[in-house]
């Protein structure tokens, strides 16, 4: 018997999300120039994972060295777990005119943009984690994308000398070191497109020191 099979069978996933599961093989990827990266970002209630709530996603695509800025990806969630407090910083309203749609309409079109291909954040354990907050509210299982952190991935592009492993850039801070300008900053979108500059950044400082491998960037 198949034992693999029957609990997968089990769990009864939808069928999107079966689809996505049986995209994953144990195949080695391919060369870091022909692989989609996609950098995304959450705009969110709060830092709580469990009680706070994720107001929208933004995403782009990666390919070869460049940004395909009309390969993006945008959604707003609607919520009833809603913080006035944090509006100043996202700028989402509660009652506002953008189309919103529900979290598991947000999570079938995120999976079907992002597919199988590997994720780009920065401090990346806290999207993943509302992320996969949203899946398990579903009945969905957690993501299974392989993923790379800007932030870490920024560490190991200096130089030992500068190196400070114990401080956790922010995006500011990264926009400051790397020259990039801030626009949009805490949109969904607009932090995943500086994401995304970033990590074409780091690449750059890696390749020039012989470290654009995938050890390196996993």
């Amino acid at each position: 018997m198949n034992f693999n099979w029957f609990r997968k069978q089990k769990k009864n996933y939808p069928a999107f999300w079966q689809e996505y599961l049986d995209s994953f093989t144990d195949e080695t990827k391919d060369t870091i120039l022909n692989t989609r990266f996609i950098a995304f970002d959450t705009e969110t209630t709060g830092f709580d994972q469990h009680n706070d709530r994720v107001l929208s996603i933004g995403a782009v695509s990666l390919h070869n060295k460049s940004i395909h800025i009309v390969d993006n990806f945008e959604i707003y969630i609607s919520q009833d777990i809603f913080k006035a407090e944090t509006v100043k910083i996202h700028g989402i309203m509660k009652n506002n005119t953008l189309p919103k749609v529900t979290e598991l309409e947000a999570i079938k079109e995120f999976i079907a943009y992002i597919k199988n291909d590997i994720l780009i954040a920065h401090h990346a354990s806290f999207d993943f984690a509302m992320v996969n907050q949203m899946l398990l509210r579903n009945g969905l299982s957690k993501l299974k994308n392989k993923y790379i952190d800007t932030g870490a991935l920024y560490k190991k592009s200096q130089h030992i000398i500068y190196q400070d492993n114990l401080k956790n850039y922010s995006l500011d801070e990264l926009c400051e070191e790397l020259i990039i300008t801030k626009t949009d900053r805490h949109t969904a979108s607009g932090d995943a497109l500086i994401t995304a500059f970033a990590f074409l950044k780091i690449c750059s400082r890696l390749n020039k020191t012989n470290k654009f491998k995938w050890k390196t960037l996993l």
